[in-house]
C-alpha cells in the first residue's frame, strides 16, 4: 500500500434536537453554533459533525477513515494536512501498527499524547485498515483474527427528551420494541439523577439494565455519596465519575464502590489505560474508536483482557465510519461486554454511506464486504466539505 494522497472532509448533519437532548433553563448556542451544557461545563455542537479521512493508494484503491470533529474540527484536519500526511505519501505502508506508532512519535515529546493529534493518527489508521482488508478481500475483523460475536450486543445510550417523564416515556417505548438494557446522562437530568434512576427502574422494571454516564461531573467523595443513594435502584454501572485527569480518584472509587465502574471513553492509547489501570482496577473499560483507531483499540482491549476487565466499547456522533471500525474490531473480543447504541445518531447518519451494517433486535449487525464495509454514497457528499 504506497499512499499517494490523503484529503480530509467534514461531514456536518443539521438535527432538530441537540445532542444528549433540547437546551436547559439558562443554555444557549453560541455565535459559533456550540452548547455550554450547564450540566458538566462542556461544549456541544449542535450538528452531528465529524471528520472523514480518504487514503488513496497509488493503484488508485481507496480507504476511509473517521474521527471526531465535535470542536474545532479545523484543526484535527490542520494536523493530517500538515503534519502526518506529507510523511505517508509516497511511502509503502507494510505495518499498519509500525505507522502509527511512527505518527504518534512525530508529536510525542512536545506533549500530544491525546486530543487533536491522536484523532488525526486515529482517522488515517481505521483508513489504512480498510485498505488494506479492500486489498486483501476480507473484512478487517479476518485481518485481526477469529470472530467470536457474529452480532455485536449493545445497550440503547441516551434519552433525548426535555423532561424526566417524556424520558422514561421514550424509555417505555423502546423497551415495548425489545430493548432491555439503557444508558442516560446525568448531564441532563435536571429533576436530579437518583430521581431518574428511580423512575426509570420503578418504570422498566427490576431485569431491565440501566446504566449511569457521570460524565465526569464529580469529586471522588461527591462521586461516592451519590453512588450509595443510586445503589438501591441497581444500575449496571456508573461511568466517567470523576475528572478525566484524578487518576488515584478513579482508582479508590472502583475498588470501594457498591456499584460497577466504567471509564475510557477519553483515553486515546494503550500508555493511557496502563498507568491508569496500574492505578486501581475497573468493572469495564470503554474505548473510543473515534479516539483510538483499531491499532490502539486492539492494544488497549488485549490489557482490559490481561487485567480481567470487560470492554464495553463507547459510540459517539460519526457518519458510521469508526463505528463499523469498533463492530469489526469489538467481534474479535471474547472480553467483550456490550457495545453503545447512539440510537438518534446511527438510525439518521447511516444513510450517508453504502453499508449492509445495521441494528437489530439483538444487536449490531455486521457490514459484510471487505475492508470496513462501509463508503460513502451520494447523500455523505451533500454533507462533506473538504479541508485542504
Amino acid at each position: 500500500m504506497r499512499i499517494a494522497a490523503i484529503d480530509t472532509f467534514i461531514v456536518t448533519v443539521p438535527r432538530e434536537t441537540p445532542y444528549l437532548g433540547p437546551l436547559a433553563k439558562g443554555e444557549r448556542v453560541n455565535a459559533r453554533g456550540y452548547i455550554v451544557r450547564t450540566g458538566n461545563g462542556t461544549l456541544y455542537p449542535t450538528t452531528d459533525r465529524s471528520i472523514a479521512v480518504r487514503v488513496t493508494a497509488e493503484d488508485g484503491s481507496v480507504g476511509w477513515g473517521e474521527t471526531y470533529g465535535l470542536c474545532a474540527p479545523r484543526a484535527t484536519c490542520e494536523i493530517v494536512n500538515d503534519l502526518l500526511a506529507p510523511v505517508l505519501i509516497g511511502e509503502a505502508v507494510t505495518d499498519i501498527g509500525a505507522t502509527w506508532d511512527l505518527l504518534y512519535g512525530l508529536m510525542r515529546v512536545r506533549g500530544a499524547w491525546s486530543g487533536f493529534h491522536v484523532d488525526a493518527i486515529a482517522a488515517i489508521d481505521i483508513a489504512l485498515w480498510d485498505l488494506k482488508g479492500k486489498a486483501e478481500g476480507k473484512p478487517v475483523r479476518d485481518l485481526i483474527g477469529e470472530t467470536a460475536h457474529a452480532i455485536i450486543p449493545s445497550y440503547l445510550s441516551g434519552l433525548p427528551a426535555a423532561t424526566l417523564a417524556a424520558r422514561v416515556a421514550l424509555a417505555k417505548e423502546w423497551q415495548a420494541r425489545g430493548i432491555d438494557a439503557f444508558k442516560f446522562a446525568a448531564v441532563v437530568s435536571h429533576e436530579g439523577i437518583v430521581a431518574e434512576m428511580a423512575a426509570l427502574r420503578d418504570a422498566l422494571g427490576d431485569a431491565t439494565e440501566i446504566l449511569i454516564d457521570l460524565h465526569w461531573k464529580f469529586s471522588p467523595a461527591e462521586a461516592a455519596e451519590l453512588i450509595a443513594a443510586l445503589a438501591p435502584y441497581r444500575p449496571g454501572f456508573v461511568e466517567a465519575p470523576v475528572k478525566p485527569e484524578d487518576v488515584a480518584g478513579l482508582a479508590h472509587l472502583a475498588a470501594t464502590s457498591p456499584v460497577p465502574v466504567a471509564a475510557g471513553e477519553e483515553w486515546y492509547t494503550e500508555y493511557e489505560a496502563i498507568n491508569r489501570l496500574a492505578a486501581g482496577p475497573l468493572a469495564y473499560i470503554q474505548p473510543e474508536m473515534g479516539h483510538t483507531g483499531i491499532t490502539q483499540f486492539l492494544r488497549i482491549a488485549r490489557l482490559a483482557a490481561l487485567k480481567h476487565v470487560a470492554v464495553a466499547p463507547h459510540a459517539t456522533i460519526g457518519t458510521g465510519i469508526f463505528l463499523a471500525a469498533s463492530l469489526q474490531a469489538s467481534a474479535t473480543l471474547p472480553g467483550l461486554w456490550k457495545h453503545e447504541w447512539q440510537h438518534s445518531v446511527f438510525e439518521r447518519n447511516l444513510a450517508l454511506l453504502d453499508t449492509d451494517m445495521a441494528h437489530g433486535e439483538g444487536g449490531y449487525v455486521l457490514p459484510s464486504a471487505p475492508g470496513l464495509g462501509v463508503a460513502p454514497n451520494a447523500r455523505f457528499w451533500d454533507h462533506a466539505e473538504l479541508v485542504t
